[in-house]
């Protein structure tokens, strides 16, 4: 666990930064800077593209993660084909993604023009975004497997928000028009594409070798059934996940505004996702090297200590975010009224996905990635009808509804599998403690005299719950991991 826990640390406070920033950005400028239809805007346009960026990969990412340990051990670099091979797909993928975006123009028209035309508008910057975010995408793949996650993380996490903020600012001060702003967008991910790119050809063992390599020719059935099954389940997983948003524009009563509070609820939520987006980063090359060494043990290791560190990280800023979500309310304006209630239960299926560790990990690097594939259909297959039904009768309140039922029962499904087929139980009574501790410190912020004014009150409340709830965590050793990150970089806390 080693490389696992410094490398986390790193890409965890690199991605804190970039959520510091798109919360800058997210709360406080573009509330105040954009209409909430051009907000909701930014929204779709960068889910369309992230869903599109997956499909026009045809199944190669998840090849990259798994197959690129037996090339480096069986191969010199420059007989190294999968990065030529896996470029030429996504490329296909690509062309094949704006034909079909061509063709379907009219529906796009029919369907939105009525609630959300902006969108209609400006539906053609999606195709830049995804191609540049398939470009990332892509890279990232590589770079993750030469074990330099850190690295892309910085990239992708901060890169495009930092953007977001220069343009924020060049359009407050009027220069660049709506129309340049949204153009400008759409490049968001052209620096983190040549960054990543730039990386890897620094190794000096990334390269374009056209040839078929004895690897390739040997592994290309399993490659290929391995590629599309787990194409197959992390499209319909991000479908699932983005599908709301374009929901939320054609059935919501508000259209774009409405998807401009969904969007910010997200975002906070999105929040808690900063430990576990870095632990994958690291996890999934360890993980990978694991299972091709058949070391269950370590697999064993990494899947419990994923689960008690996202846990606690994770009730720590579900607390702190539910306890202060009403004066989230207040201080973005009328538009954003209720939000609060979204924020709840969005932030409840996240607590949830964090608690079950690295679960999706563990099943998409192991013999039995099938399965993989399978929850995420049955996931599929249950949140789209319930977004679908839900958002048309409930509104926002409906898709975080959605969203809640749908994560639990696809985590649950994940943990039963890895419990029923390797006995990975990764669950002991401290877990249920941090629970308690957690409950504890939100009751004790929540009754906590108000004072009305929510630059006092919100310091307050974070201060008394972190007083309540870290000293129990590191008192009662919940978290080795955690325990040993305070001992490091609180030099007061060996003194005891």
């Amino acid at each position: 666990m080693g490389i696992i826990q410094r490398q986390s640390v790193q890409s965890t406070f690199v991605i804190t930064a970039g959520f510091a920033i798109g919360a800058f950005n997210m709360l406080v400028l573009a509330p105040r800077l954009l209409t909430a239809e051009q907000l909701g805007l930014t929204r779709i346009l960068l889910d369309a593209a992230t869903t599109l960026a997956t499909l026009c990969t045809l199944g190669c990412t998840p090849i990259i993660y798994k197959f690129f340990p037996f090339y480096k051990s069986y191969l010199p670099a420059k007989q190294n084909d999968l990065p030529f091979f896996s470029l030429i797909i996504c490329s296909i993928g690509f062309v094949i993604m704006c034909l079909a975006g061509y063709a379907a123009r009219d529906i796009i028209v029919r369907k939105f023009s009525e609630r959300s035309p902006l969108f209609v508008d400006y539906s053609y910057l999606v195709y830049p975004l995804t191609f540049f975010l398939l470009a990332s995408v892509w890279l990232e793949g590589f770079v993750w497997s030469f074990k330099k996650g850190v690295y892309s993380n910085a990239l992708k996490e901060t890169t495009p928000r930092l953007l977001f903020t220069i343009i924020l600012v060049l359009f407050t001060y009027h220069l660049v028009s709506i129309h340049q702003f949204l153009w400008i967008f759409s490049f968001s991910y052209v620096l983190p594409a040549v960054a990543m790119f730039l990386i890897l050809r620094r190794t000096g063992e990334f390269f374009f070798i056209s040839r078929p390599s004895s690897v390739t020719m040997r592994l290309k059935g399993r490659m290929i059934n391995f590629g599309l099954f787990l194409f197959g389940a992390q499209f319909l997983n991000l479908l699932s996940r983005t599908v709301d948003t374009f929901f939320i524009a054609v059935k919501a009563e508000r259209g774009l505004i409405d998807t401009a509070v969904f969007t910010i609820a997200t975002y906070v939520v999105t929040l808690m996702e900063v430990p576990q987006r870095s632990m994958n980063a690291i996890t999934v090359p360890v993980l990978a090297e694991a299972w091709k060494n058949k070391d269950l043990k370590q697999i064993n290791n990494i899947y419990t200590k994923s689960v008690s560190n996202l846990m606690i990280i994770g009730l720590i800023m579900f607390s702190l975010i539910l306890l202060n979500a009403r004066d989230l309310a207040r201080f973005l304006g009328k538009d954003y009224t209720g939000i609060e209630y979204v924020i709840f239960f969005l932030g409840l299926g996240k607590l949830i996905d964090l608690g079950t560790g690295a679960n999706a990990q563990v099943i998409s690097t192991s013999n039995y990635w099938k399965v993989d594939f399978t929850t995420n259909v049955i996931y599929t297959l249950l949140a789209l009808p319930l977004n679908y039904i839900l958002i048309s009768h409930y509104g926002l309140i409906g898709a975080a509804w959605s969203t809640l039922i749908s994560l639990t029962l696809y985590n649950l499904m994940r943990f039963g599998f890895l419990w029923y087929k390797f006995g990975l139980q990764p669950y002991t009574s401290k877990d249920l403690l941090a629970v308690g501790i957690a409950l504890v410190g939100i009751a004790a912020a929540h009754y906590f005299p108000h004072t009305g004014n929510l630059y006092i009150d919100i310091p307050l409340r974070t201060m008394v719950f972190c007083i309540i709830f870290a000293p129990l965590v590191y008192r009662l050793r919940l978290s080795v991991e955690l325990n040993q990150m305070a001992d490091k970089f609180l030099p007061w806390s060996r003194k005891r």
